[in-house]
């Protein structure tokens, strides 16, 4: 059983930064793509960024693109996603997901993915 534990939420101004992890345990990590979801007040979860097995494709939704970096440690089992340039449309709850088969390539759907983290809140003040 894949567990994922998210940490580095917070209040931020507009324009600063920050930098989520997602510690990953119970699982082969280094054979999982991983993904970064949020969900905003009164919206639906949104994928935000992914990343494939191997650490060397992603794929960002528009509204990061150029802002966000998803990246991926084996060695440390983590997760993370610096994020630069923050806006108060970034507001979110932030979520770190894997799927449930491995050696995959970035998945953009939620369905594709059958582990969540528990969500760490990331508020941008204007």
């Amino acid at each position: 059983q894949v567990q994922l534990v998210e940490s580095g939420g917070g209040l931020v101004m507009a324009g600063g930064s920050l930098r989520l992890s997602c510690a990953a345990s119970g699982g082969t990590f280094r054979y999982y793509g991983m993904g970064w979801f949020r969900r905003a007040p009164g919206k639906g979860r949104e994928l935000v960024a992914a990343i494939d097995w191997g650490g060397g494709s992603t794929n960002y939704a528009d509204s990061v693109l150029g802002r966000f970096t998803i990246s991926k440690d084996n060695a440390k089992n983590t997760v993370s996603l610096e994020m630069n340039s923050l806006k108060p449309e970034d507001t979110a709850v932030y979520y770190c997901a894997a799927p449930g088969s491995r050696f995959q390539p970035p998945l953009t759907k939620e369905a594709e993915y059958r582990y969540w983290g528990q969500g760490t809140q990331v508020t941008v003040s204007s």
